[in-house]
């Protein structure tokens, strides 16, 4: 028999699908992706990114790839301005 430990209690308590919060800087990105749709009608495209947030392609890319791994946005792969906010509006932090 397997001993069960404070570990083992606190796993099977987690919610297996819930993501994991936000950081600030992932609320940055989402926020901003949100204002320039909204002001703009059409998403940003990756140079308005990275200008805005001063960051390499490199840093760029792998943000993107973080916020679609924690289901935050979606992208259509080989097609520009494909970005699409998947979070609830209501969930989004403020822009700084």
């Amino acid at each position: 028999m397997v001993p069960v430990t404070l570990d083992h209690v606190y796993r099977a308590m987690s919610i297996p699908d819930s993501p994991p919060p936000i950081t600030v800087p992932q609320g940055q990105y989402v926020a901003f992706i949100h204002a320039y749709t909204k002001i703009n009608g059409r998403p940003p495209a990756q140079a308005d990114l990275q200008r805005y947030f001063a960051v390499s392609a490199p840093v760029f890319h792998s943000m993107l790839i973080t916020l679609e791994r924690h289901k935050l946005m979606r992208r259509t792969p080989r097609r520009a301005r494909s970005i699409e906010l998947i979070i609830p509006i209501d969930n989004l932090p403020v822009l700084t």
